[in-house]
């Protein structure tokens, strides 16, 4: 236990804080409003009180320096570009969320609903900033466990009480699998360090990747697909995201797949020193990468072709931009690409992609939300017809979320598809198998970016060239209002201008702690 005493070991330990203070205070937040809620309880106090937590730690995020750790094997928390861009994604949602989410709140919720917003939130930022195995997994649960309380919050209908209990027992089944893979990397390395874990894993698979390692690496990935809505880890997907309430489905949508991307670039060693790569030396991993981006992306999106109900296509639509995901997964495991010698990284192109994507995926279900009552929700995609002559404004936000998705030029969808695409058509590899699988890789992607479009279109068809089947609601959800034009702006504003958020995804991939903390943990 010598190495306790050691000044350097000491400093990064006392650091942790410092590293973790924008979600301190988002979980201080929530826990004085659950306190204080069951006291008193009322949705204008405790949005309020919500909001001042959500502007400090967006503050604590802008002012507190955050020096690497000067001994990155023992630092639970990592402070690289990732955790940053990750951090703030987390920190934006939640002041979303907190308006999107108003027509559900009633005075008898508002305390739980809006502290579960904050934890998960919090939870979010964590795992993007997370560099042990215990902490990554307890940053997973954060996000988990009040999504459960969240769908059975609003409870009204049968339909809620199936959703909620079919997310909950998958999701805990997903995290024993992963709990199952991090008790492998702990065997085969004797540390829970995730930068230890790597390092420890390249060495030893100098040669070829041993079965453990690769037993582990599927576990891991079986363990996080679920959260990522991956093909065949998406049951849950559509039974949740029709009977679930709209505001709770919108971060069930976003924040696990922000989760689950990170989680996995991280645990896979893509963010790691561009010397320790422990699972892409071989072609095992990003193969069975390439195989889960394929089948998920085709499968999500002929299945949606299928639906009538709108939240039940949004889910498989939700589960295709998984498989889309996967894609920057694949290309950043490119060996030359992960030493940061291409053009367009994978990594890059995945923090842009979550950007544009959550925008217009939360910008959807708060469109649902806003037009539909308490007695009637939105449901079918006939609900929505006529909706450009009884709301224009919301049907053309909604219009610009569908173009969005489809990826047509002018929105941020655009930006993130190009970027993806490009990233994997020129990924680079030392095997012609792989280097002609990207290439295939690409094709499929923009076949099932074509079959998208034909249901996404659909629904746009029916807004605008079909008359209205019932009255307008009188929604008076100004707020969900709001927030979905602002979703609106911020699609087409990075759609025009993406240099702020390319720039911005193109900063946070290089990981320039690695080159600073080397020759420190090297002693």
């Amino acid at each position: 236990m010598n190495w306790l005493a050691d000044p350097s070991v000491q400093e990064t330990l006392r650091g942790v804080f410092r590293l973790a203070a924008a979600e301190i205070v988002l979980i201080g937040t929530a826990c004085v409003v659950f306190l204080i809620g069951s006291l008193h309880n009322g949705r204008w106090l405790w949005l309020l009180a919500s909001l001042v937590g959500v502007i400090g730690a967006a503050i604590l995020a802008a002012t507190v320096q955050n020096e690497p750790p000067t001994v990155l094997s023992v630092a639970p928390l990592v402070p690289d570009g990732v955790a940053a861009f990750v951090r703030w994604l987390a920190i934006t949602s939640a002041g979303v969320f907190l308006f999107v989410s108003w027509p559900e709140v009633d005075r008898t919720n508002a305390a739980e609903y809006y502290g579960c917003v904050l934890i998960a939130a919090a939870g979010t930022s964590l795992v993007g900033r997370a560099n042990d195995l215990i902490l990554l997994f307890l940053a997973l649960e954060l996000i988990s466990i009040p999504t459960y309380v969240l769908l059975y919050l609003p409870v009204q209908t049968k339909g809620n009480q199936e959703a909620a209990a079919k997310y909950f027992y998958l999701s805990i089944l997903s995290s024993a699998v992963l709990l199952f893979g991090f008790s492998y990397l702990y065997g085969l390395t004797g540390t829970t360090n995730i930068s230890a874990i790597t390092a420890s894993l390249t060495k030893a698979n100098a040669e070829a990747v041993s079965p453990m390692a690769l037993v582990a690496a599927v576990m891991v990935i079986a363990g996080l697909a679920f959260r990522i809505t991956a093909i065949p880890f998406h049951f849950y997907a559509p039974d949740v995201y029709e009977g679930g309430p709209p505001g709770v489905v919108a971060q069930l949508a976003f924040l696990p797949k922000i989760a689950g991307m990170i989680a996995l670039a991280r645990l896979l060693g893509l963010m790691s020193d561009p010397r320790n790569l422990p699972f892409v030396s071989s072609t095992q991993v990003p193969l069975l990468l390439w195989i889960l981006a394929v089948i998920t992306m085709s499968v999500g999106n002929v299945l949606a072709l299928l639906q009538d109900n709108v939240r039940r296509m949004l889910a498989y639509s939700s589960v295709a931009h998984g498989g889309y995901l996967l894609i920057g997964l694949v290309s950043a495991s490119s060996l030359p690409e992960a030493t940061g010698t291409t053009t367009i990284g994978g990594l890059e192109a995945i923090l842009v992609y979550l950007a544009a994507y959550g925008a217009m995926t939360v910008g959807a279900f708060a469109v649902l939300l806003y037009l539909g009552t308490p007695d009637q929700q939105i449901e079918s995609i006939d609900d929505l017809a006529g909706l450009g002559q009884s709301h224009p404004i919301t049907a053309a936000s909604m219009a610009i979320f569908l173009f969005s998705f489809i990826g047509l030029p002018l929105t941020a969808g655009f930006i993130g598809k190009f970027l993806l695409f490009l990233g994997i058509f020129g990924a680079p590899s030392e095997t012609t198998t792989m280097r002609d699988l990207y290439r295939v890789l690409a094709v499929i992607a923009a076949l099932n970016a074509a079959i998208g479009a034909i249901y996404y279109l659909r629904v746009i068809g029916v807004m605008y060239l079909r008359l209205p089947i019932r009255p307008p609601s009188n929604s008076r959800s100004i707020p969900t209002l709001m927030a979905a034009i602002l979703l609106a702006a911020i699609t087409l504003f990075f759609g025009i201008y993406p240099q702020p958020l390319t720039q911005a995804a193109r900063k946070a991939a290089p990981v320039p702690i690695f080159e600073k903390t080397a020759t420190v943990d090297s002693k």
